[in-house]
């Protein structure tokens, strides 16, 4: 029988940096980043690389404090870190981010307070943080959501006659939900300013890729009439080259684009998952010498970027962002129990207040060793 669907995951993707750390021509790419030439260039790369480590720092701090009971759960981002830096610092300030739980190394560089992002995963809050104060939402848990609340602002910065963009990120395993396919419809309707990137890290918890889709995911864009570039998602140059022209395209009325950054998940789903029981240890060991890091160091130490200097410079802000993180968590303060009724709605609501004064005299029956009040014990008896 021939082969009538000839393409497949793993192939045709766009790349700037080899494993290797050596520059490849990319004439779809190179354009968008001849910023990078010179010596404010090695600034941009040496800034690039600095992100990278500390994002695996965070992600490294925030696990360990998960097992050891400070959190209650993690979604670690090991091995898509230049997936998040490149694309996160391609963004301006007014773009808006709509994100799944696991792009912390976005909410990083749009300013987040680093304790912030750590308090739902303790259970102390509801929310992360104030999306208006970095202009990103916070994290959304059902798969793929974000798309059409993503698209729902895009349209809103058009009719607003504005040039910024609202950029919705996912996961491989949310391009089989109908709310990404319904919000791509919206976007393409209205060509609304919205990017579609989605990283592709392989496995959507235990179900791989090559399951879920027998075409690139990227291409699946195009059936919705939007335009799409796969790019290596491991370079982080090709990545932020990518994302610019994405954003350039959204800010002259283009309509969206969709971004497929094909990465690889390093670690557990979550930290309540074993990876072992689906995945190859050899498909680990293949991408791991690929490792987005290991890659970029590479090619700075042969430009001459990378030296004793900066390497230092890098690791003592690495451990002093893991200070941060640790301590912020450590210290946290325990939420009270009518904090369940806090931001809620944006204003008063007597509803919501009904409840809460019922809640309250609830809570009014016990003392605080939680026996019902007036029926303290006397001599350990009622």
């Amino acid at each position: 029988m021939p082969d009538l669907n000839p393409h497949h995951p793993g192939e045709e993707m766009l790349q700037v940096l080899a494993p290797s750390g050596e520059r490849l021509p990319e004439p779809q790419l190179d354009p968008w980043l001849q910023d990078l030439d010179g010596d404010d260039g090695a600034a941009v790369l040496a800034g690039l690389y600095e992100d990278m480590v500390v994002i695996r720092r965070i992600d490294a701090e925030a696990t360990a404090l998960q097992r050891q009971g400070e959190l209650a759960l993690w979604p670690p981002l090991l091995g898509q870190e230049a997936a998040q830096i490149g694309s996160g610092r391609a963004l301006r300030q007014d773009d808006f981010v709509f994100s799944s739980y696991r792009e912390n190394g976005v909410a990083y560089c749009r300013g987040v307070d680093l304790s912030q992002i750590l308090r739902v995963w303790r259970g102390n809050a509801s929310s992360g943080w104030d999306p208006f104060a970095i202009n990103m939402a916070t994290p959304q848990i059902i798969i793929g959501a974000q798309t059409l609340h993503a698209v729902g602002y895009a349209m809103g910065i058009q009719f607003d006659g504005a040039d910024a963009a609202a950029v919705a990120y996912f996961g491989d395993g949310a391009t089989s939900e109908g709310d990404v396919n319904e919000a791509m419809v919206f976007a393409a309707s209205y060509q609304a300013p919205a990017i579609f990137f989605c990283q592709n890290n392989h496995w959507a918890i235990s179900e791989p890729v090559s399951l879920q889709s027998h075409i690139t995911l990227a291409e699946r864009a195009g059936g919705f009439g939007i335009p799409h570039l796969r790019v290596d998602g491991n370079d982080v140059l090709a990545v932020l080259a990518a994302t610019r022209i994405a954003l350039d395209r959204a800010r002259q009325g283009g309509g969206p684009s969709f971004i497929e950054a094909v990465t690889y998940r390093m670690g557990p789903h979550t930290t309540a998952d074993d990876p072992t029981r689906y995945r190859d240890a050899n498909e680990l060991e293949d991408w791991a010498a690929k490792d987005p890091i290991a890659r970029l160091e590479r090619h700075l130490e042969a430009s001459g970027v990378l030296d004793d200097a900066l390497r230092q410079r890098v690791a003592g802000a690495a451990d002093e962002v893991a200070a941060v993180v640790r301590a912020g968590v450590i210290s946290m303060p325990e939420p009270e129990a009518l904090d369940v009724f806090r931001h809620v709605y944006a204003e008063p609501n007597p509803w919501l207040e009904r409840q809460e004064e019922h809640y309250r005299r609830y809570l009014d029956q016990f003392d605080h060793s939680g026996a019902t009040a007036g029926t303290a014990t006397e001599g350990g008896q009622r």
